[in-house]
């Protein structure tokens, strides 16, 4: 297969890239020197879309690009770094496809599980009806939702008879040297670590083996189209993942943050941290996926001993 990939020199593109061994990779980066120097040389490194006449060659478009959300405050500056990193490489992509007469057969497209908004601790899965911009409530979509909302609408536009899309509505993916988990250790390593706010709100979470799986999962499936929630199937607490990550790591579990210091010290980008999504991946299940790590402790131990 010919594979595009977006975002492959972030660490969930740089653990599923490997996995195409007998494919013929092209990845997309603003810096293919330092592309070619984490990927190596036997894939092809593009810097535009542009540098693409069409996508009459390629089979599936794998899109992972985007500004972190979680690496600094959210001043109106870097919401539009966020939006525009997201937003304008997909409808690039979606242009692409359309115009193509042999479009590529998939289209995977990144999102979030920020898309549902603080859910509490209600349980849900796909199924649930995400809101509109338009839509009469008290509550206004959060930013997180908007980037979501806007990047999925866009990705959807791809989809035809020729091309089917899906979206992945990711969770935290556990890994060592990459994403949120990695942020954390440190204070874990130092006996600092605790929970967020109360602790109560929900966080969904998936082990990369299990973020790669399931991509692989879905080229794999052509019946497979529309979102899915990459989460595993028991999501817990912020309490609850917090005290299992202090036991895998064998440090005590004192301390906490509360809730106003994080609003302190984050702003409006706390949410994250103090909103809940109790999310299950209903859809992946149903189609036949089987996880690796469905419960934390197993994941935990595993990324990190």
């Amino acid at each position: 297969m010919n594979i595009l990939v977006t975002g492959g020199t972030g660490f969930i593109g740089k653990a599923l890239l490997p996995h195409f061994n007998h494919d013929h990779i092209i990845v997309l980066s603003r810096n293919p020197a330092m592309a070619y120097q984490r990927l190596g040389h036997h894939i092809k490194v593009i810097s535009s879309i542009e540098e693409l006449s069409d996508f009459n060659d390629i089979d599936v478009v794998i899109n992972l690009a985007g500004e972190p959300i979680v690496n600094k405050r959210w001043s109106d500056k870097q919401k539009q770094i966020i939006c525009e990193s997201r937003w304008a490489i997909t409808d690039a992509i979606v242009d692409k496809i359309n115009a193509s007469s042999n479009p590529p057969h998939t289209f995977i497209s990144g999102s979030a599980v920020g898309i549902y908004g603080d859910q509490k601790s209600n349980q849900f899965d796909e199924s649930l009806q995400i809101k509109n911009e338009d839509d009469a409530s008290p509550s206004p979509l959060d930013f997180a939702q908007t980037v979501c909302k806007k990047w999925e609408d866009t990705a959807l536009l791809a989809q035809s008879d020729k091309t089917r899309v899906c979206l992945l509505r990711t969770g935290i993916v556990l890994a060592k040297h990459g994403g949120a988990l990695a942020k954390m250790l440190p204070a874990y390593q130092f006996g600092l670590g605790g929970p967020l706010g109360d602790g109560q709100q929900y966080f969904p979470w998936i082990h990369l083996q299990d973020m790669v799986k399931g991509i692989l999962f879905l080229i794999n499936n052509p019946q497979a189209q529309g979102a899915f929630n990459f989460t595993a199937p028991n999501p817990v607490t912020n309490k609850e993942f917090s005290q299992t990550l202090a036991k895998v790591l064998r440090r005590p579990h004192i301390l906490s943050t509360p809730a106003w210091l994080l609003k302190i010290g984050l702003g409006e980008s706390a949410s994250l941290l103090l909103d809940g999504q109790r999310a299950l991946p209903a859809k992946l299940e149903s189609q036949g996926f089987h996880f690796c790590y469905p419960k934390l402790e197993h994941a935990l131990k595993n990324t990190l001993t």
